[in-house]
């Protein structure tokens, strides 16, 4: 990868969380990246049912104290990062105690959606790109896996529009199988709009349903991945449809070859 920044957002990553497609691929990506000479920052929510004790998580005070304002209300981002030790990977969590304390990552103790994923999901989007301007890394590419994470292209791409440590990326979101069944909150467009978003975008949000925040990120990605062997039909034909550089399914022990040439070939 020739030095070049990807910056990795993830709604769940392992060994913090249990092994699933989204988890596995979130690890195994940057990992690809890191040991072929790439520089990675990876960034996910700092759920409460992450072991901080086991995985040595610590709080970064130069990076937290912000205030976000999530729908007209200060919401304190609180960073905290930890290491992958067999890998030398280092991951920066996203944590708030009104978002993410709950010892759970989507749903209740009845398998119902959290009412506010809504503004998690906008919380975790403002909150990373918050925190890459700390940093001053500008990453060459931002690459999105799993729904709770599928607001950073729509918000880096009207919200944060004018970043210049953003100017040059590209953004590829990986599209996987269905992440949940049902809406999040029927609020969720007006919250984005708080922000200043215009509304004519948001229209696809109006159902906030899982297809619908994929094709948002997909509206505002430079590239997609589909990163399941089976993606809904609805949203393989909306990614097809964009004219942007697409890299079908392919089995884990082809990532390392299928995706390196996708970043530097295809997106880069």
């Amino acid at each position: 990868m020739n030095g070049k920044r990807i910056l990795f957002v993830s709604s769940e990553l392992v060994p913090y969380l249990p092994e699933n497609q989204v988890s596995l691929m979130s690890y195994e990506s940057p990992r690809v990246v890191n040991s072929n000479g790439g520089q990675i920052r990876i960034f996910m929510p700092r759920y409460g049912n992450i072991n901080e004790r086991r995985h040595q998580l610590h709080e970064v005070i130069r990076l937290s104290g912000m205030n976000l304002v999530i729908n007209d209300m200060d919401m304190p981002l609180i960073i905290k990062v930890a290491s992958i030790p067999k890998e030398r990977i280092q991951v920066y969590f996203i944590d708030n105690e009104e978002y993410f304390k709950r010892k759970a990552t989507f749903f209740d103790a009845d398998g119902k959606l959290f009412d506010d994923n809504d503004e998690r999901a906008i919380f975790f989007a403002k909150g990373v790109v918050e925190t890459v301007k700390k940093l001053n890394w500008a990453p060459d590419v931002i690459h999105v896996h799993g729904w709770m994470a599928s607001l950073l292209p729509l918000y880096l791409r009207t919200y944060y529009k004018d970043e210049p440590i953003f100017a040059d990326a590209k953004i590829v979101t990986s599209v996987y199988e269905q992440g949940f069944e049902g809406n999040l909150n029927a609020e969720m467009k007006s919250k984005i709009a708080f922000d200043g978003v215009e509304t004519d975008v948001l229209e696809g949000l109006s159902t906030p349903n899982f297809n619908n925040l994929l094709k948002t990120a997909i509206d505002y990605s430079d590239g997609i991945i589909f990163a399941s062997e089976s993606v809904s039909e609805e949203l393989e034909t909306y990614g097809k449809s964009k004219g942007i550089p697409t890299l079908d399914f392919c089995p884990i022990q082809e990532t390392e070859e299928a995706y390196l040439n996708f970043y530097n070939n295809e997106v880069l």
